[in-house]
């Protein structure tokens, strides 16, 4: 029945090195930059006479960009070092930042955002790698690490984007460019020396790690996920019609749930139900939720609900789906995270501007139940290829590998 369990006498998750500490919180700061536009995407569109499926494609250019650049990520590590390679990633974020604020069209910002997204690729898929091997107390509590900072960063970056918003549209992407700064230095400062440089890969790892069954299928439920994720996340401004200031304040307490249930609820459930089993049920629990979403889509109140309770559910898939990943095959962590990103944030890419369209052409409804047919197609992958998830339920590394990779990491 169990699918984690947890030593009780395994070193507390909040006692990590300091360069853990660093990675971590400039990871926040760069999970900001992928909701700071959510509540400025009415503004943009209004200001810069833009339609809303323009205004979503500020979220494809980035995340289309994002997946791309991850498959090539781990190569890109393995040659350059992980602190080269996260000091690269933040640089390239700040330039496209400033570039989107000081834009004068819809097309520019699209533009920027992309660049944003390259930088946002090797930064993420980097920093995921990064935590795992160097935090105390095993892969499991970093991955939590991880996600909490992912938590942290999707709550704080709306009611940023949306404070700042109310003042201008461009005064999110300056706050980013800042924030991104103070990381930077964050990483160069207390990272002093770079955790130990993995072996080189070849540049086509990351597409013959998709080759493995079990990771395959993590990445095409992750795939279907994200769709889902992204119209939660980019289509709801548009009919919720709040200023930037209140929709900020949606998606804070949506990102609020998304953390905790991320950094306390999906640890408890893991220690006691198979990882392949828990996603199908909070899988199942997202189809459900996003119907709400849709029936409820001309009240106001009611749609918050239904955000606020997907951020719950989102929590905890996002940290079974990532802990799944990381522990379910012999490749090395870069190489698994790449590989899983890329294909993950290619649905992310793909959701909001066509949740645009299907509200456009059909109903203000019609995105939110896209996104449940989305998220039940993930369970039915779950479903039908449940024995080759068997790695994923009970970890591949062993205990002893395990163990060194805690030793290197303190060693950084």
């Amino acid at each position: 029945m169990s699918g984690h369990t947890v030593d009780a006498h395994a070193p507390s998750m909040w006692k990590q090195p300091t360069a853990v500490w660093a990675v971590v919180f400039a990871s926040v700061i760069a999970f900001m930059g992928i909701g700071l536009v959510d509540p400025i995407l009415p503004a943009i569109a209004k200001d810069l006479d833009a339609t809303p499926a323009q205004a979503e494609l500020l979220f494809t250019s980035y995340l289309l960009v994002t997946a791309l650049a991850m498959f090539f990520s781990s190569w890109i590590s393995s040659r350059l070092g992980a602190k080269r390679t996260l000091l690269l990633g933040l640089v390239i974020i700040v330039v496209f930042a400033l570039g989107a604020a000081l834009s004068g069209s819809v097309d520019e910002i699209i533009g920027f955002r992309a660049g944003w997204g390259l930088g946002n690729a090797l930064f993420i898929s980097t920093a995921l790698a990064t935590i795992v091997g160097a935090a105390s107390g095993g892969a499991g509590s970093a991955i939590v690490l991880y996600e909490a900072a992912l938590g942290v960063g999707i709550a704080v970056g709306p009611l940023l984007g949306g404070l700042l918003g109310n003042i201008s549209w461009r005064g999110p992407f300056f706050g980013t460019a800042s924030l991104m700064a103070i990381g930077f230095i964050a990483i160069l400062t207390i990272l002093k020396k770079d955790p130990a440089k993995p072996a080189p890969v070849k540049i086509t790892a990351a597409f013959s790690a998709l080759r493995r069954p079990v990771l395959a299928l993590l990445a095409a439920t992750a795939f279907f996920y994200n769709v889902a994720f992204f119209i939660l996340l980019a289509y709801s401004p548009f009919p919720l019609e709040l200023g930037a200031t209140g929709l900020g304040f949606v998606f804070f307490g949506w990102g609020v749930a998304l953390a905790i249930t991320s950094v306390v609820v999906a640890p408890i459930l893991l220690r006691h139900f198979r990882r392949s089993r828990l996603l199908m049920v909070v899988l199942s629990a997202l189809t459900v939720d996003l119907i709400v979403a849709g029936l409820v889509v001309h009240n106001r109140t009611g749609l918050i609900i239904a955000i606020i309770v997907g951020g719950l559910i989102l929590g905890i898939s996002n940290t079974v789906l990532t802990e799944a990943v990381m522990e379910s095959t012999d490749l090395p962590r870069s190489v698994a995270s790449s590989a899983y990103s890329g294909v993950r944030f290619l649905g992310g890419a793909v959701a909001p501007p066509v949740g645009a369209l299907l509200a456009a052409a059909i109903a203000p409804a019609a995105p939110y139940y896209l996104a449940a047919a989305a998220a039940l197609i993930g369970v039915l992958i779950l479903i039908l290829g449940r024995k080759a998830l068997v790695t994923a339920d009970e970890g591949h590394e062993s205990a002893a590998e395990e163990a060194a990779d805690i030793v290197l990491g303190d060693a950084a």
